[in-house]
């Protein structure tokens, strides 16, 4: 057994369920390499003038934005719920919304860095004018500019009233990440559970490094951000039963059936039984419901997961690298578009050039779970001051070839933040 498993001898962990997981990162792996990335970029919506958060609900709101962006997407991928669209979908890019209404624009599979532009080019070519109309626009930065949390309205997703009840009851900044801020994802490839691992470490390692030299949240709850990293800082805090790294991660012994029982031993946060036949005739309000103490294996029957549960259980868990069929690397403050470029170049060359991943993984050698949580830290405390893992930030700059971040390029931190595509 292995050491991860002996911590949660005394849940209930389902072993058909650790199959399940098991069996859903194995089909992820591709021997044969292609080298994808898969970009998630959330968008704020706030008011021309005001620059107060945009209601999904208004006449003038979000739901009127996307009512009016049907025509360009494929009527097959539009997604309701509870009377309310809330999704919409095409080849190479699908939009969906966050708690607060944050548009997230979901692009790939990408082969090379350079394809992203014209797909998200044409997504604000269609969705400008129409904003312009309605009096909002989208801003890239990681948090509201002058909203608080508790003055955005939740979506009408049924999960994210249950998420509401959960995170409003743990930890401190739950609300405000599901409300009032936006962030860039990345998604890479595997070829094995081996190569998935080491992603995950270097990922976990160097990715708040990252987050500081693509920092772009300049506003917190109305005011002056005090936090060097404040989207780091939200998610330490948030609920560390999900959240900061991966438990035991950095351990030799480390593996996906680790990392199959741990998230099927945490407490779901909140249940998803829309997909789960022997629940059809449950009601509505069982099927989304916050899970404060029941784990996976007390929700779902003694049957292997089918995928729809597999990926719920997943996307409970918000680690800094966060593994499913894919890797999906979590670090960063929502950004400009010719930022966010840069950024997949970075990410491209640290993970699919052997060369240099094999260096970051001789750098990196060794390295202890203490250690990276101590150079977060570091980062957090001290900012362009940090020296993560003893090293000052001009030595993380070059090796891992981030001269043309960005980080002062005009506009991207000017109040009142406009992106113009």
């Amino acid at each position: 057994m292995s050491r991860t498993s002996y911590a949660h001898m005394n849940t209930a962990v389902n072993a058909k369920h650790v199959r399940s997981l098991l069996r859903f990162f194995e089909s992820g792996a591709k021997p044969v390499r292609n080298d994808g990335f898969g970009v998630e970029i959330e968008h704020l919506p706030v008011e021309n003038g005001s620059d107060a958060a945009a209601d999904y609900y208004a006449p003038n709101g979000v739901e009127t934005l996307l009512k009016r962006l049907r025509p360009y997407y494929d009527p097959a991928k539009e997604y309701w719920e509870n009377g309310h669209l809330v999704g919409l979908g095409r080849d190479r890019i699908s939009l969906s919304l966050e708690p607060g209404a944050q548009v997230e624009c979901s692009i790939g599979v990408l082969r090379t860095p350079q394809e992203l532009m014209p797909v998200y080019a044409d997504f604000r070519r269609e969705a400008d004018p129409i904003m312009r109309d309605l009096g909002f626009r989208l801003v890239a930065y990681g948090y509201q500019p002058t909203s608080s949390f508790a003055d955005i309205s939740v979506n009408p997703k049924s999960r994210y009233a249950a998420m509401t009840d959960y995170l409003g009851r743990i930890g401190e900044f739950g609300l405000c990440m599901m409300r009032a801020s936006a962030a860039t994802q990345i998604s890479i490839d595997y070829a094995s559970e081996k190569d998935s691992i080491d992603k995950l470490r270097i990922g976990s390692a160097v990715g708040p490094i990252l987050a500081w030299f693509f920092r772009n949240s300049p506003y917190f709850e109305g005011r002056t951000n005090p936090y060097p990293l404040l989207r780091q800082r939200m998610w330490d805090y948030m609920d560390i039963q999900r959240t900061n790294l991966i438990p035991g991660l950095y351990d030799d012994r480390f593996g996906w059936e680790d990392y199959a029982v741990d998230v099927l031993s945490t407490p779901l946060m909140f249940v998803d039984l829309t997909h789960t036949p022997e629940a059809a005739d449950e009601p509505e309000e069982r099927k989304h419901r916050a899970a404060f103490r029941s784990n996976a294996g007390e929700v779902y029957p003694d049957r292997e997961l089918n995928d729809y549960e597999i990926c719920h259980v997943l996307s409970t868990h918000f680690n800094d690298v966060r593994l499913k069929n894919f890797i999906e690397i979590r670090h960063w403050d929502s950004l400009p578009i010719g930022r966010v470029e840069r950024l997949v170049r970075i990410v491209g060359a640290l993970f699919y050039d052997d060369a240099l991943f094999g260096r970051l993984l001789s750098c990196f050698d060794g390295v202890s779970e203490s250690e990276v949580l101590e150079a977060k830290a570091n980062l957090q405390a001290f900012g362009g001051a940090s020296t993560p893992y003893g090293r000052p930030l001009e030595f993380w700059r070059d090796l891992l070839r981030v001269e043309d971040a960005g980080a002062d390029e005009p506009g991207d931190e000017a109040h009142p933040g406009v992106f113009q595509a």
